[in-house]
């Protein structure tokens, strides 16, 4: 578990499979039967050809930062936890990921770098928040 803080997501009924995986420490991707898009952010149909024919597929969680910004001035919840990495990662099986690079040396990070999925419990909810370290 990283040191940021883990305040309640807002959790949609019609994307529970999401969370329930991410409390169990897996990652779940929304995939499309009919086009084969893989997608992120979940949702329970396609941004690309609107369709409602989702399955859930297990993600080993890999990938690579493809954007990333250290913020050395928290806002809100995040306010006392600066300087944190928030990140794009793209994933192995093509999504782009908005995230937290935690347990990582800041000055060393770099585009391209190979990290892995981990998963921050949030405290009285059945559910964890995706966050990325390095591999």
């Amino acid at each position: 578990m990283s040191n940021l803080p883990t305040p309640k997501p807002p959790i949609d009924p019609a994307i529970a499979v999401y969370w329930s995986a991410a409390a169990e420490g897996r990652l779940v991707l929304p995939t499309c039967t009919d086009c084969g898009l893989v997608h992120w952010y979940p949702r329970p149909f396609c941004p690309d050809c609107s369709s409602r024919n989702i399955v859930w597929t297990d993600s080993d969680g890999d990938g690579e930062i493809y954007s990333f910004t250290i913020t050395r001035r928290g806002q809100g919840v995040y306010r006392d936890s600066s300087p944190y990495v928030l990140a794009y990662v793209e994933l192995d099986e093509g999504p782009r990921v908005l995230s937290n690079i935690v347990d990582a040396d800041l000055e060393t990070l770099a585009i391209g770098q190979r990290v892995s999925a981990t998963f921050d419990i949030v405290p009285d909810e059945d559910a964890a928040l995706l966050r990325f370290h390095p591999t």
